[in-house]
């Protein structure tokens, strides 16, 4: 390391550590009357949200709760789970958010492995937790959250419920300053096979996250996502990558906050008109779903930004929104990369084309963020041209990416081998560092000899009038190794044969994009397609039940 010139600081000059905490000054300063919705139950104020915080840092110190403790949430999109984003890591307590959708024995795993103290958990998943409650083993007690007037019968032993035990504790409290360093939170992505895999957060990490996110979705008119006039309603659960990390820089900016609950799609239209939503975050599965609602057709959707991540953009649907007035983006990252990597970048021409020739634009990667490195190598590790056709793994450097996985020293050194982080997707950059995800190394098809994108063969598929959705994957054939399979869902009330995909795909092989070969020969219709925990295609899951 270079030797520089550091001088010596005043004797009493103030080493500002970077903290979550901070990160709850500016909002409540510039809205304090600023509404925080929960769904059709109940709004408050920003002023309400810091007293909030203040109380429930006060009932979690009753509760046991010291600085280095684990406190985890099992919760649908609420405020509460706001509060919890903030007051848990603001006392010096790691914040684990767990993946309501897993397994129960995945459930317990994580939090044995996690060493969860306490557990803040919604009457829901009351059930879940008391059918594996002798298997959990650090955890002390338990936190009701109910959105009932009486909380729900339980076996398991509570300190109380949420909100009585807020409305019976002190409304402040001094967080203290402590090394930015310390974990804040924790969370387990889930892969394909063995055990889900805990990824971790420093306060530092977080806090360069939020403001790297602020400035880049509110800095450009292009992509004016976070504005102080937006209105933020998360369609990302908050357990998953704290729902994209958009929640503190919302918090931060001041601007009103609309939290659905549970996830359903004419709720969410509903919410989405009544509050005249203008930014939301979510993957294409549920996009979908919203688009297939009645209430979305009488809907003003015009000033509806949506970033769109977890898996690819796919044309057809970037065109259906389209269509309707939405305005798609494609963000890019991983739950090891807390997330944001890049997006969608728009230029003023490309705002000047209609909505609908601006989709190729769209459903691309984008380019890296501020503060983000991005290389594309081979499997030597050297990097290949930014000429948009030579193919390699994205890699990454930025300050807010998990530096190990928790307790599995081995497959953190594997992440960060090279010293730079390992996503395992394929991509190709162009020479204005734009970049387009090809896919995934485990899903690309290998067939004679040569690579085929399975996204690429999804995005042309969603793109016949008939399709929803579509998901492709490699199953293994004597003579080419592996040919392409379809699995497609149908827009309602629309009809197709394989043979009218087959031919849909013809007009593609004839303009040059792809090979003949490519069209899959096996074409199957289904009412829906295996998704993962997060929302995403399960791929694994469609090969295993083809072979």
């Amino acid at each position: 390391m270079s030797q520089t010139k550091i001088l010596p600081a005043a004797k009493n000059a103030h080493q500002y550590p970077l903290l979550i905490k901070q990160l709850l000054l500016s909002g409540p300063r510039f809205s304090p009357d600023q509404e925080i919705v929960y769904a059709n139950r109940s709004k408050y104020t920003y002023k309400d949200l810091v007293e909030r915080i203040n109380r429930l840092a006060n009932a979690l110190t009753e509760a046991g709760v010291k600085p280095g403790d684990t406190v985890a949430v099992m919760d649908w999109d609420t405020p509460r789970y706001l509060e919890c984003f903030f007051a848990i890591p603001m006392m010096g307590a790691v914040l684990h958010t767990i993946n309501v959708r897993l397994s129960p024995e995945q459930i317990v795993y994580t939090m044995n492995h996690a060493e969860d103290d306490v557990v803040l958990v919604h009457d829901d998943f009351l059930p879940i937790l008391e059918g594996v409650r002798d298997d959990i083993k650090t955890v002390k007690t338990y936190i009701q959250l109910s959105d009932e007037d009486t909380a729900q019968e339980t076996e398991l032993e509570t300190a109380g419920e949420y909100e009585a035990l807020l409305a019976n504790a002190a409304s402040e409290f001094d967080f203290p300053d402590f090394d930015e360093n310390s974990v804040a939170t924790t969370f387990y992505t889930t892969g394909t096979t063995g055990n889900p895999k805990g990824v971790f957060f420093s306060h530092r990490q977080l806090v360069l996250h939020t403001l790297t996110m602020t400035g880049s979705l509110a800095a450009s008119d292009e992509m004016p996502l976070l504005r102080s006039s937006s209105v933020y309603m998360p369609i990302t659960p908050m357990f998953h990558v704290h729902a994209w990390g958009v929640p503190y820089a919302a918090t931060l900016m001041g601007i009103k906050q609309v939290y659905p609950g549970r996830y359903e799609p004419e709720l969410l239209v509903d919410l989405l008109k009544e509050h005249d939503v203008t930014f939301s975050h979510c993957v294409p599965t549920i996009m979908q779903m919203m688009l297939a609602t009645d209430s979305i057709k009488t809907a003003d959707l015009s000033n509806w930004h949506v970033l769109i991540g977890g898996s690819a953009l796919p044309k057809g649907l970037c065109d259906a929104g389209a269509q309707l007035g939405i305005r798609m983006y494609t963000g890019y990252g991983m739950s090891e990369t807390c997330p944001l990597l890049s997006a969608t970048h728009l230029t003023p021409e490309d705002l000047e084309l209609p909505l609908e020739q601006q989709t190729a634009k769209r459903v691309k990667t984008g380019i890296a963020m501020p503060m983000v490195e991005l290389e594309i190598v081979d499997p030597s590790g050297n990097p290949v041209p930014h000429d948009g056709e030579a193919k390699g793994e994205i890699v990454a450097r930025a300050p807010w990416l998990t530096q190990n996985h928790i307790k599995e020293p081995a497959k953190g050194e594997e992440l960060w081998e090279g010293g730079w982080l390992h996503t395992g997707d394929v991509a190709s950059m162009e020479p204005d560092n734009t970049l387009t995800i090809k896919d995934r190394i485990k899903d690309v098809i290998k067939t004679g000899g040569e690579w085929l994108s399975s996204l690429d063969l999804e995005s042309l598929i969603s793109q016949h009038p008939s399709v929803a959705s579509a998901a492709v994957v490699g199953i293994p054939d004597e003579k080419w190794g592996e040919r392409p399979y379809a699995l497609v869902t149908l827009n309602a009330g629309e009809q197709a044969t394989a043979e009218d995909i087959q031919q849909h795909l013809m007009q593609y092989v004839e303009k040059g994009e792809i090979n003949k070969w490519a069209i899959p020969s096996q074409i199957d219709f289904a009412e829906d397609i295996p998704k993962t925990s997060v929302g995403k295609i399960n791929k694994k899951l469609i090969r295993d039940q083809l072979t």
